[in-house]
């Protein structure tokens, strides 16, 4: 059993992240049993915790990147960090706020970074002719750490919660 306390620590984070309090929540379920139900994305996808998602993944991007010996998996790192944490804190899963937001991030990277490397005029007709194959890669590469990394937090969270 859980103390009650842990119970609404995790419910308030949920909370947060979501933007919903229990109160709308029952008014929700009420309001949502009276009509034919909700939208076909109502539980899907919560643009406050991809907002959330997608500045924690900016900031273990960049935190991750400026680590010297190991700075270019350290960007990946980062991301996956910030999935986890996600993970670990929400009782919900957010499985794809958290892979967009690492896809977005990890997308824009790759193509500043190649912008930024490399000497402008090449640089731009780099982008030019493999531009979407450049960012394409460091999305998925990105929405693959993120997507790891929310995994792995809600498995310890998981772990941790269940009674022995």
């Amino acid at each position: 059993m859980q103390r009650s306390d842990q119970r609404e620590s995790e419910q308030s984070v949920d909370d947060l992240l979501s933007g919903v309090s229990r109160e709308s929540d029952e008014a929700a379920e009420t309001g949502r049993s009276a009509s034919s139900g909700g939208g076909r994305l109502s539980g899907l996808f919560s643009p406050r915790v991809f907002l959330a998602a997608l500045l924690l993944s900016v900031g273990g991007l960049l935190v991750g990147g400026a680590i010297p010996i190991v700075g270019f998996i350290g960007r990946f790192v980062g991301i996956a960090a910030a999935g986890f944490l996600l993970g670990l804190v929400g009782s919900k899963r957010h499985y794809t706020e958290v892979v967009l937001a690492g896809a977005i991030a990890a997308g824009l990277a790759f193509v500043l970074s190649t912008l930024f490397a490399v000497f402008a005029p090449f640089a731009v007709q780099l982008l030019a002719d493999y531009g979407v194959a450049i960012a394409g890669v460091g999305a998925a590469s990105g929405g693959l750490a993120g997507l790891v990394g929310h995994y792995f937090g809600r498995d310890l969270r998981n772990g941790l919660t269940q009674e022995l």
